[in-house]
């Protein structure tokens, strides 16, 4: 599903250029589930955060499915994200303003979805999530286990090939935290949806089928 080549994100600072990323050689395939760790400031989001398109400043080779985004425009890196990819963060990202259902109908409507049919998608997210009795609530109103559960939903709502999570239960109790990797784990194995989590949790990596390890910005092993 991915390979990159020789990945460097550099920030120039005035003592110097800054690698946050060196030299980076990847491949993940299609249905694996990847656990990225390393300690805080070894490139981990960085790397999460260019092969979710959401960071363009790097150098070098990034294949999506056969396409070379490398080569892609703006335009057309978008639309690659908004078609293949979910993005499940630490700190939730719901829109406050919107209700969980429409929070849920957002990634739809970027999709052009029509909306009787984003209405029947939403509904069966919200049946599977086992979130039917929020879905008139607003985030504030909502712990946070169960923000999270709204975000993993959000994440998947439109059917992403790739599911990128940053610390996805960095903010959650062990028992949430548990549940949410659980769910992971059920949708890499029964859905074929391809994982990569960033995480410093033993426990959290071991639900994956690999680990790629990052130490200063480069893959160890």
């Amino acid at each position: 599903m991915i390979t990159l080549r020789s990945i460097d994100r550099v920030y120039p600072l005035k003592g110097g250029p800054f690698f946050a990323l060196r030299n980076i050689n990847l491949e993940i395939g299609e249905g694996e589930f990847v656990s990225v760790m390393g300690p805080s400031g070894s490139g981990k989001s960085t790397l999460l955060h260019i092969l979710g398109l959401h960071d363009s400043a790097w150098q070098g080779e990034y294949w999506f499915r056969g396409e070379a985004v490398h080569k892609l425009d703006k335009k057309k890196r978008f639309e690659l994200q908004k078609k293949n990819l979910g993005f499940i963060f630490q700190s939730y990202h719901l829109l406050d303003d919107l209700t969980v259902y429409e929070n849920l109908e957002i990634p739809l409507s970027y999709r052009d979805v029509p909306k009787k049919q984003r209405e029947s998608i939403v509904c069966d997210a919200l049946d599977r999530f086992q979130i039917v009795a929020k879905k008139d609530l607003y985030p504030n109103q909502l712990s946070g286990g169960q923000q999270q559960l709204v975000g993993v939903a959000r994440a998947l709502v439109a059917k992403p090939a790739l599911l990128l999570a940053d610390e996805p239960t960095g903010n959650l109790h062990s028992d949430q935290g548990r549940e949410i990797m659980q769910l992971f784990k059920q949708l890499n194995q029964d859905d074929g949806v391809t994982i990569v989590q960033v995480t410093h949790s033993n426990e959290n990596a071991a639900y994956g089928s690999r680990i790629v390890r990052l130490a200063d910005g480069v893959t160890v092993n």
